[in-house]
C-alpha cells in the first residue's frame, strides 16, 4: 500500500501491500469510538468531522461507513448525515436467546472431551480474567469474557455456529461494555460463573449445560436492571 499525503494532511491509499488498508483502519477506529460510546447512540456525524478526526480522505471513510452500515452500527443518510445506531431491546433479547441455544449445544459437544491443550487455553483465559478483574478494567474484561465463550465454540468444532457468534461479537461487546461501566463490580460474578462452568466441564458433569444456560440468562436479565 502506498499512502499519499493530500492537502490539509489527510491520507489516501493508492495501491496494495501487506500493511492494513486505510479503509480497514478507518473502520476499526470508527467502530472503536462506537463501542467506547465516544460516538454515543443517536449522535449525528458528518463526513467532514470524520475526515478531520482520522486525517484521511473521503474514499476510505466512505468504504468504512458502508461496512459499518451493513453491520448495523450506523445509518448513512444523504440529508441527515451519519447516525450512530443503538441496539433495539428486542434485538438484544433475540441475540441472547440465540446464544443460549447455540452455546448450550457447544457445551454438550465438548463435555468430557476437552484435550490437554484446550484445558490449558481455558485456564489461561480464566487466570488472565482474574487479573483484569483486580484492575477493574472493564474493556479488557469484556474482551476476555467473550474470548472464553468463543474458545468453547471453537472447541465444539461447528464452523457455522462459530461464524454466527463471531458475527455478533462486536454488538455483544458493546452491550457488555455499557452494562459493566454502570456496575464494574459485577465482573467478579461473571468470572465466578466461568470458573464454575470450567470446573463442571473438566469433570464431565452434565450440570455444565444448565450452568451455561443460567449464566447467559442471568447476563441478559441484568441488562435490564
Amino acid at each position: 500500500m502506498v499512502i499519499i499525503v493530500r492537502g490539509g494532511g489527510s491520507l489516501e491509499e493508492t495501491s496494495s501491500g501487506s500493511a492494513p488498508l486505510l479503509k480497514d483502519i478507518a473502520y476499526n477506529q470508527i467502530k472503536e469510538h462506537i463501542l467506547d460510546e465516544r460516538f454515543e447512540p443517536g449522535r449525528f456525524l458528518s463526513e467532514r468531522e470524520l475526515i478531520e478526526l482520522l486525517q484521511m480522505s473521503k474514499t476510505p471513510i466512505k468504504s468504512a461507513l458502508t461496512r459499518l452500515e451493513t453491520e448495523g452500527f450506523v445509518t448513512v443518510s444523504s440529508k441527515q448525515g451519519i447516525i450512530i445506531n443503538d441496539l433495539a431491546l428486542n434485538r438484544i433479547v433475540d441475540i441472547y436467546d440465540l446464544r443460549v441455544a447455540l452455546e448450550s449445544f457447544n457445551i454438550r459437544e465438548i463435555l468430557g472431551r476437552l484435550t490437554e491443550e484446550q484445558n490449558h487455553l481455558l485456564l489461561a483465559n480464566l487466570q488472565e480474567t482474574e487479573e483484569i478483574v483486580k484492575q477493574l478494567n472493564v474493556k479488557a474484561f469484556a474482551k476476555a469474557d467473550h474470548q472464553f465463550h468463543l474458545l468453547l465454540c471453537k472447541f465444539a468444532g461447528n464452523q457455522e455456529i462459530y461464524r454466527v457468534l463471531l458475527n455478533y461479537q462486536d454488538h455483544l461487546l458493546r452491550i457488555t461494555l455499557r452494562h459493566l461501566r454502570k456496575e464494574p463490580n459485577r465482573m467478579e460474578g461473571f468470572l465466578q460463573d466461568h470458573k464454575e462452568i470450567y470446573q463442571l466441564l473438566q469433570q464431565g458433569d452434565e450440570e455444565c449445560v444448565q450452568r451455561m444456560k443460567h449464566h447467559l440468562q442471568e447476563s441478559k436479565s441484568k441488562l435490564f436492571n
